[in-house]
């Protein structure tokens, strides 16, 4: 990303809120063919002091990724939008995009049958809890386990990140509540998070 150090996340915590409010990853290998890209869920390891992220991976997406062999990229994509220059002061006309984006850099640890499981069965309990009639892995132990097996679990802990929270920081107060004023119409997480920013 650009260099950009106003805009720059250095707090890992920061980083963490970040995964656990979005997600889906954008997972990039750089193989001997060339570049591969995926995406799957990924949560957090909480037990983890650093920041550990714990996904799968459909194969063959591992051996295209050669996954376990090099470093990968892994994207978290917050909120984002387009900001028009409308809503600045007279003659300033150049509009932007505002986002908060993690890159987050390490080699993942291939887990093991019984591990991918337990990650399996934590990623569908971390998002079924938000149904009224979610739904759990062990209500059919044995048949999940057969369809895990189309599937590598992974343990990454993220060695390196580059994060940005470019959120109009450089733009007056009174310009910067007219964004927000006019961002939380059709975007109010991204309006939440320029909240966050300005206190």
């Amino acid at each position: 990303m650009r260099h950009t150090p106003h805009y720059l996340m250095t707090d890992p915590n920061e980083v963490k809120r970040l995964i656990r409010n979005n997600p889906w990853a954008t997972i990039v290998s750089n193989t001997a063919d060339g570049l591969v890209a995926s995406h799957y869920p990924v949560l957090l390891d909480e037990d983890s002091d650093d920041i550990v992220i714990l996904s799968h991976f459909g194969r063959p997406d591992e051996e295209l990724h050669e996954l376990g062999r090099h470093e990968v990229l892994v994207i978290i994509q917050g909120p984002h939008d387009y900001v028009s220059s409308s809503w600045y002061e007279p003659g300033d006309i150049v509009p932007t995009w505002n986002h908060v984006t993690a890159h987050l850099y390490g080699t993942p640890e291939i887990l093991s049958e019984e591990e991918n499981f337990r990650v399996l069965s934590r990623l569908t309990d971390h998002f079924e809890q938000h149904y009224p009639h979610g739904r759990s892995l062990s209500e059919d132990e044995a048949g999940a386990r057969r369809i895990a097996k189309g599937t590598v679990g992974l343990r990454m802990l993220v060695t390196r990140f580059d994060a940005r929270s470019k959120l109009s920081q450089n733009k007056k107060p009174e310009v910067t509540d007219r964004i927000i004023e006019n961002i939380q119409q059709g975007n109010p997480g991204l309006a939440e998070e320029m909240r966050r920013v300005r206190h």
